[in-house]
């Protein structure tokens, strides 16, 4: 297989690193297409739609007859890695996969281009790319095992598990060496993968992290998320069901349920934060599902104010939602640089200190003199709530009341997201009344997790004997343990209690 390989650019220093921001990260985002001229590019645009799941690196691999499985890994932005004819000259063919990431279980800050997916192997019924989003929850146990038995992993991601367990297999090809690779696997995973003429997809039972199929004249795409389908000018055909394979060829999509069927329980935190507000989820608008939350939000937690200001711009559609439901106008209090980039300023302290202020701005003329609300998506650290809090109170606000849009995170979340230890979320260590004193801020308030449910669909609320979602960040009950964790001193809510 050809490979393009490139180093680890170094980058100055950029006050709104990923890895350094006060925000939970969507660790991943995958994306395949089969029956087109060009893959790549269209694979490419796929993962441009897909960036905000994954910023640090992304990996292309193609397959042509003549050429065979070809490879190109970057660290950076797409549009910064993928859009130069040298590059993509370097990935023909008709089907491709790609994969855009955060640092996962391997090591932060992907530091090692062996880190970055697509991952490919070799097997004697030919060769096999696959890409990843979740979480293995065991694959410390896993990695071991197959270590000991003479498996040689060339990079620290636990994704890397699943090509040794289908290399292990006895089965006949690569579908079926993958589900039996995967009935090994626990934790969430949604997988899309490619052979010579065969595309993927793959969810497990639980149905975690999300996957869809579409259509694209003759030819068929998987992607975590409907909006990269718009971005081609795709046709959303329906989801990955929990539980399902589907094994994609120029004869159509064949279907199948290998793993053990379970009551769903999608990530929540996708309809808060993750997606994209432009994505369709379980039929559903991201956009109006924020929406409705700003509405739940302003039913529980009404307060007398004079504007309703998003912090942007995850809390702008439940700041909307908050305003129509409240009667209090909606204003643009805070405004976002759209062109905020990494800094070539040196990182003196005072530029650091900086922070917050090169992204956001205050529109002082507006805020003078009023009680505000921010709405934002969620608390963790706490760190760049208190700096928002700072501008607006030094741009005159008379008041200033936080209303989040999500319940309070007090626990990490081992399924695919990008969670500081459970010691350094702000709610696991601080009552609600001590965190409104440690922000400073006039009022705190938070969505409870039945507003959440409800404004998910779930009129009724959260069934405790029966949850529809994962929401362990809230609820500190994990669908699937994490033996891992457990394995390292990780102590369930039971145990903390």
């Amino acid at each position: 297989m050809d490979e393009t390989v490139f180093p680890a650019p170094e980058f100055p220093w950029h006050p709104f690193d990923a890895r350094d921001d006060d925000k939970l990260r969507e660790e991943c985002g995958v994306f395949g297409v089969i029956g087109v001229s060009d893959a790549a590019n269209f694979v490419a645009l796929g993962l441009h739609a897909l960036q905000h799941r994954g910023q640090e690196a992304g990996g292309i691999v193609t397959y042509d007859p003549e050429a065979g499985f070809s490879e190109a890994r970057r660290f950076g932005y797409v549009r910064d890695t993928f859009t130069s004819q040298k590059v993509m000259e370097t990935l023909p063919g008709s089907i491709g996969i790609g994969h855009v990431r955060y640092s996962t279980a391997g090591s932060k800050g992907a530091t090692q281009i062996r880190d970055v997916q697509p991952f490919f192997g070799q097997f004697s019924m030919g060769g096999a790319a696959i890409a990843h989003n979740g979480n293995i929850v065991n694959a410390d146990e896993l990695r071991k095992e197959l270590i000991d038995r003479g498996s040689i992993f060339q990079s620290s991601s636990d994704s890397e598990c699943i090509i040794h367990l289908m290399a292990r297999s006895l089965q006949r090809n690569i579908p079926e060496r993958m589900k039996d690779g995967l009935r090994r696997v626990e934790g969430a995973f949604s997988i899309v993968a490619m052979t010579r003429t065969k595309l993927i997809g793959c969810r497990d039972a639980l149905g975690v992290r999300p996957l869809v199929i579409g259509k694209l004249g003759e030819g068929y795409v998987l992607s975590s998320e409907t909006c990269a389908l718009d971005i081609i000018g795709a046709e959303l055909i329906r989801e990955v069901a929990p539980g399902e394979m589907v094994v994609i060829t120029d004869k159509g999509i064949e279907s199948s349920k290998p793993f053990e069927q379970k009551r769903p329980r999608f990530c929540i935190f996708e309809h808060v934060y993750f997606s994209r507000p432009d994505s369709i989820i379980g039929g559903r608008s991201v956009y109006e599902t924020r929406r409705q939350i700003g509405v739940e939000l302003a039913k529980e937690a009404p307060v007398d104010a004079d504007l309703v200001c998003p912090v942007p711009d995850s809390g702008t559609p439940a700041a909307i939602g908050y305003s129509q439901e409240s009667g209090i106008p909606y204003a643009m209090g805070i405004i976002r640089n759209q062109y905020m980039g990494r800094t070539f300023i040196e990182p003196s302290e005072q530029i650091r200190n900086m922070g917050v202020r090169l992204k956001l701005n205050v529109n002082r003329a507006l805020i003078k003199g009023k009680r505000v609300i921010l709405v934002d998506d969620s608390v963790v650290r706490g760190t760049t709530s208190r700096k928002i809090k700072e501008m607006i109170l030094d741009a005159g606000a008379a008041e200033v009341h936080f209303r989040i849009a999500s319940p309070p995170t007090e626990w990490p979340c081992f399924y695919g997201v990008d969670t500081p230890e459970r010691s350094k979320l702000l709610a696991a260590t601080m009552t609600p009344d001590e965190m409104c004193s440690y922000l400073g801020v006039d009022s705190l308030k938070f969505i409870s997790l039945d507003g959440l449910y409800r404004a998910v669909g779930e009129a009724k609320g959260r069934d405790p004997a029966k949850p529809a979602y994962c929401d362990a960040c809230f609820s500190g009950e994990y669908p699937v343990t994490p033996t891992d964790q457990i394995a390292k001193g990780f102590e369930l809510v039971e145990a903390a209690e």
